[in-house]
């Protein structure tokens, strides 16, 4: 049954298809929001009721035609959910410099470009909405998650940079920043692999068993979808929003205010290195 939202409102949200991106989309649908999620491959999507346009955010001539695409069927795009995203863990010293471009190329490049397709669009018409998923881990840099931690975390500092850009054309972006929610990014983020002749082995390797332990019971992405509901609704969104279990939210506020020694402390008692 549709709800009391903003009518015929337009969202492209990237990485519909699954997990957090899926929820979203399918309760902004429900909002009586008109919603596009993309994917890859559209056609091996079967499980969504969310229209699919291709795209990859890694390749700059699919963000061109996705953009168009979506403009051409409803005229305009409203809002911009850049989501879509991917997992990379392991030591840095051992993770693979190609992968660590792709991880960026993914979670930074990615978004970057899909802002600059769709903001001449909305600075046209003085309004838009651009919203980056980006993450808890973005605030901190985390043992053997660290080149995710940056990828985020400069995500965070870009749109800083943005909002002050865009004041005058009537466009706002901010940051909504999850911590631990239940769904499979951790079967489909890169592992730099466990080596038994790494000096890195058994830290690492517990490490890795305690963060999937953390997404396994991590948070129902329902909560996701209703925060961004939220922003949507704000008129002014602040810059940047958490959405977590409260130790997770927490930790930020720690950041600001513990001499880093003690921090990194922290940091090490919880992940029991």
């Amino acid at each position: 049954m549709k709800t009391d939202a903003l009518p015929q409102k337009v969202v492209l949200i990237t990485g519909g298809s699954s997990g957090i991106g899926k929820s979203i989309a399918e309760y902004l649908q429900d909002k009586n929001f008109t919603v596009y999620g993309t994917s890859r491959n559209p056609g091996k999507c079967q499980n969504t009721k969310i229209p699919l346009v291709a795209l990859d955010v890694t390749k700059r001539e699919t963000i061109i035609a996705a953009v168009k695409e979506v403009i051409s069927k409803s005229g305009k795009i409203d809002i911009l959910i850049n989501n879509a995203g991917v997992g990379i863990t392991g030591p840095i010293e051992e993770t693979p410099d190609e992968e660590i471009r792709k991880a960026f190329d993914t979670n930074y490049f990615g978004p970057l470009n899909l802002i600059k397709e769709v903001l001449p669009h909305m600075r046209k018409k003085r309004s838009g909405l651009i919203i980056n998923i980006t993450s808890i881990a973005g605030y901190m840099g985390l043992p053997y998650r660290g080149i995710y931690s940056a990828t985020k975390g400069a995500l965070e500092l870009t749109t800083e940079a943005f909002r002050m850009e865009l004041k005058d054309f009537n466009v706002n972006m901010t940051n909504v920043a999850p911590g631990d929610f239940a769904t499979n990014i951790a079967a489909g983020r890169y592992h730099a692999p466990v080596r038994d002749d790494s000096p890195y082995k058994e830290p690492y390797g517990n490490t890795l068993k305690l963060m999937n332990e953390h997404v396994d019971a991590g948070k129902d992405p329902q909560l996701m979808a209703k925060a961004i509901y939220r922003v949507i609704q704000t008129k002014n969104p602040r810059a940047h929003y958490k959405v977590g279990e409260a130790v997770q939210k927490l930790s930020i506020g720690l950041k600001r205010i513990l001499p880093d020694k003690v921090y990194e402390k922290m940091l090490l008692k919880f992940y029991k290195l």
